[in-house]
């Protein structure tokens, strides 16, 4: 009769545990793959995100006309001008007739007139490496974000034998005790294995909770470090995009004004800086597929590790290596947290990198001056802090 009720008091205990506690590992992979989607998006760089980032491109770029039609009546002044100085010029004998600079101006203004057709063409060969090296890109996220899946299994299997283990453990030390050793003839026996029944599931979901703490900080951990790499990357294509649209809609007043003979550099000033701006992309994706190349190793290495501690090659579980591992605060190597750091802090080089092609210092120091206002920033904003604490 004790047996028995005790038996109900199990069943009853195991009905009312988490229901991953009562799982199957094939349900648990299911549930892995939907929450890490969930909490951490559907890869190391969210789709959504990236595709709302180049429809806003396009949506920006259409509107290149905005001011075509002022610059153009700008362009006319500036040609009248300039026509007025060189027929003066020889007017007074300084200088003799010639058909190629009267020329100039005309083609000048035949590209106001064109401005879409001619940004497209100056940027063809920008679209071609960023083509490339995109492609380069999503050859190996696809092999990440399966890594990815796979980790998190692995890193729930890790938890779910330091349930069980941590539970037979705490069941040791209390048979151990003095009361709960002595023999009791046949009822004695009968109550310690009821008690061992009744215990070992309570103390497996005690340790469910403090292991899940250790869990709970390794996701914050890694959200943070894939969230500081997504922020890099956004900024880096957010500056790309407001550059670039500047240069193109403003961009009809510098070749006006290049007509002038003083400022007749902003032209090739304005090809130089709109093409190293179109370049971010294109180094950006080069540097996202190295960190790509990164990440994977660094999840083979994690994988490897996690596999060797819960035995998923067919050796048995180390349960020496499980206790290091678990006393260490959280249940990862940290591999992969510090490879997406420093991919962030590479993704920042990428507006130094583009001069190093085409040679321009006003983007240089207009990147510069968006670091700086962002270290005012957060400077101000700890100093607030700081007073409210």
């Amino acid at each position: 009769m004790l047996k028995k009720r005790i038996t109900s008091l199990v069943v009853l205990l195991l009905l009312c545990l988490p229901a991953g506690f009562a799982q199957t590992t094939t349900v648990d992979t299911a549930i892995s793959r939907q929450s890490l989607q969930y909490l951490q998006g559907d890869g190391v760089y969210e789709t959504g995100m990236m595709t709302f980032l180049g429809g806003l491109k396009e949506s920006i770029w259409a509107h290149f006309d905005m001011f075509i039609g002022d610059a153009q009546a700008l362009a006319a002044i500036f040609m009248i001008i300039y026509f007025a100085i060189k027929s003066y010029e020889m007017m007074a004998g300084d200088k003799q007739l010639e058909i190629m600079p009267l020329l100039r101006p005309f083609g000048l203004a035949m590209i106001i007139i064109w401005w879409g057709a001619f940004v497209q063409v100056v940027a063809f060969p920008t679209d071609l490496v960023e083509n490339q090296t995109e492609q380069m890109f999503n050859s190996v996220q696809g092999d990440v974000n399966s890594l990815r899946i796979e980790r998190a299994n692995l890193m729930l299997a890790v938890a779910n034998s330091l349930y069980t283990f941590e539970s037979q453990a705490d069941v040791a030390e209390k048979e151990s005790d003095t009361w709960y050793g002595q023999a009791w003839d046949s009822v004695t026996s009968t109550i310690k294995e009821g008690i061992s029944t009744v215990v070992s599931p309570l103390l497996e979901l005690k340790n469910r909770l403090t292991i899940g703490m250790q869990l709970l900080l390794t996701q914050l951990l890694e959200l943070m470090g894939i969230w500081i790499l997504r922020l890099a990357v956004y900024i880096i294509f957010m500056l790309q995009i407001i550059y670039s649209s500047i240069l193109i809609i403003l961009g009809p007043f510098s070749i006006a004004a290049s007509i002038l003979p003083a400022f007749r550099d902003s032209f090739s000033t304005w090809i130089a800086r709109f093409v190293s701006v179109n370049l971010y992309s294109g180094i950006a994706y080069l540097i996202m597929y190295l960190c790509g190349l990164m990440q994977e190793y660094a999840l083979q290495s994690e994988i490897s590790k996690y596999q060797d501690l819960v035995g998923a090659t067919g050796a048995a579980a180390d349960i020496t290596k499980m206790a290091a591992f678990s006393a260490n605060g959280i249940l990862s190597f940290g591999e992969v947290i510090i490879v997406f750091v420093i991919g962030a802090i590479c993704m920042f080089t990428v507006p130094s990198i583009s001069t190093w092609i085409i040679s321009t210092s006003g983007i240089t120091s207009a990147t510069s001056t968006a670091g700086r206002s962002a270290g005012t920033v957060y400077t101000a904003a700890r100093i607030a802090a700081g007073k409210f604490i």
